[in-house]
């Protein structure tokens, strides 16, 4: 099968991890299941398994895209109308949440965990997957002396100041990946407590080196989280997350990698007992969200539409549209 696998950006990017390390990996993981894969990306991609060709982001998509693929797996809403005005097998993964219009998507969209897939009346998702021996081993026998919050504290949902405060409560030292001391982004923060280390956006060596020296991701996030790249990458460095359980994290989660809970009180006990297993939680990430995995899945999609079937009888749409920030109790 020939994949054609567009994304509006440029591909590989290893310094956050993100969607374009997701595509890269499932181009990757496809290639290695013996199929063929094209990239239609930005500018300035490179690949040594795959041919790449250049997106202009100026210009429709529609007409860039190559008519001898057998499968087009778009990772953003297109311009066109992909039901009714296009003649190939499409796919579309919806990465987020449709909060803005339109919020409906196609037929043939693929959402990335059973809770994003839900609220929009759907049961169609694969989990994102990771080439983890790209990430480099874990060192099991390293000292790890303090937790970490790993997102863009700018942002008020992901709460860096709920991480900020279960840290002080618990006693522990909190290193937050994504976020300065002093921030005006979002109104006024400083942060003065000399148990609080900040250490702005990380990504590659640098992130898996703070990672592989962390007893667990604490990560009171105030959405409905669609995946979480994050929580997966530090279950694979041997994390336990200690997180609300919001959108996907209570299927990602278990009980023998973390806790789940809406309740500041607990998740500080949770981490000041902290009594679970890093090479459990290392060896979860790798079986359960590995990047053959993910592609898997997402052949058994492919088969369903390149057969002329759809994934929906009537698009998906999501169902709740507020954008409130969720509970988090004392």
């Amino acid at each position: 099968m020939h994949i054609l696998l567009v994304h509006n950006a440029v591909i590989p990017v290893f310094a956050y991890g993100g969607t374009e390390r997701v595509v890269f990996d499932l181009g990757k993981a496809l290639t290695q299941l013996g199929h063929k894969v094209t990239f239609l990306v930005r500018p300035g991609s490179h690949c040594d398994f795959a041919d790449v060709l250049p997106l202009d982001r100026k210009k429709p998509l529609k007409p860039q895209i190559p008519r001898n693929v057998d499968i087009v797996h778009v990772q953003t809403l297109p311009e066109f109308d992909a039901d009714n005005d296009f003649d190939l097998p499409f796919i579309m993964t919806e990465h987020g949440n449709a909060t803005t219009a339109p919020t409906h998507r196609f037929l043939n969209t693929v959402f990335i965990s059973k809770d994003q897939a839900a609220r929009h009346n759907s049961d169609q998702y694969v989990y994102n997957g990771l080439d983890w021996d790209a990430y480099g081993p874990v060192d099991f026998a390293h000292p790890r002396n303090a937790y970490h919050f790993l997102a863009k504290a700018a942002a008020p949902e992901k709460n860096v100041r709920g991480a900020i405060d279960i840290a002080r409560a618990a006693g522990v030292r909190l290193e937050v990946l994504g976020g300065r001391r002093l921030n005006f982004k979002r109104g006024f923060r400083f942060t003065p407590w000399p148990s609080i280390g900040f250490h702005g956006m990380v990504g590659g060596a640098e992130k898996a080196r703070l990672l592989n020296e962390s007893r667990g991701l604490i990560y009171p996030v105030r959405w409905t989280e669609p995946f979480g790249l994050v929580v997966i990458e530090s279950l694979y460095f041997g994390c336990p997350v200690f997180s609300t359980p919001y959108g996907s994290l209570r299927e990602l989660v278990t009980e023998d990698v973390g806790i789940v809970s809406t309740s500041q009180a607990e998740l500080v006990a949770a981490v000041k007992a902290n009594a679970f297993d890093p090479r459990r939680c290392h060896d979860y990430a790798r079986e359960t969200f590995s990047a053959l995995n993910m592609a898997k899945g997402y052949l058994e999609k492919y088969e369903i539409v390149a057969n002329g079937g759809k994934l929906h009888a009537r698009q998906p749409w999501l169902t709740d549209k507020s954008t409130d920030m969720l509970p988090f109790n004392p």
